[in-house]
């Protein structure tokens, strides 16, 4: 037991700390741990995922809502619009590319424009499979082309214009085949040269 007192002190000695020599001759050489203060019961904390999930599925819920009131309310409100006398089904036919010169007088200017009609009705001979088949085409066509060679590179750029241009072709088609009743025009593509 002395050597071990005698190694105590030469380490203490080495480490230049006499005070500390005096208090290891007293007290045995051990390693005391503060006891820990008592500690609470853990509670597993609990996850927010169920949370969070639910209020994706709600937000996603009420998005589906807003989008149904906004647009239409689904089929429903197509069935009955469809069968009010005040809103007829229209048929669609596509026609042709025109590509035409403009008639500005100071430069060639050009208008390629493919467009769909929309029709009222299709025209007895006229088939559902096939819209275009039994149809006057030299005569739709004569009359779109009255109409585009009158028009204006200027007054086509504008939106305006277009819609100008679309009521003149439902008029002048409407005048010259009145048995399609066409009702609408929709370009396709629509490129004015410059």
């Amino acid at each position: 037991m002395r050597s071990h007192s005698l190694q105590k002190k030469w380490l203490l000695r080495r480490l230049n700390c006499t005070t500390l020599s005096r208090m290891a001759a007293k007290t045995p050489l051990s390693i005391e741990t503060p006891e820990a203060p008592p500690q609470s019961p853990v509670v597993p904390r609990k996850s927010s995922l169920p949370i969070v999930a639910l209020i994706a599925g709600l937000a996603l819920l009420l998005g589906g809502i807003g989008a149904w009131f906004a647009f239409g309310r689904g089929d429903s409100s197509d069935a009955t619009a469809a069968g009010s006398p005040s809103s007829p089904e229209l048929s669609t036919i596509h026609l042709d590319g025109f590509t035409v010169n403009l008639a500005d007088r100071e430069d060639n200017h050009f208008l390629r424009v493919t467009m769909d009609l929309a029709l009222e009705h299709l025209p007895p001979g006229a088939e559902k499979d096939k819209p275009a088949s039994g149809l006057p085409m030299a005569r739709i066509r004569d009359a779109i082309l009255a109409v585009l060679t009158e028009c204006s590179a200027d007054a086509l750029l504008t939106p305006d214009g277009k819609t100008e241009l679309k009521k003149h072709l439902i008029e002048a088609l409407n005048r010259s085949v009145p048995e399609l009743g066409v009702r609408d025009i929709y370009f396709t593509e629509f490129l004015v040269q410059r």
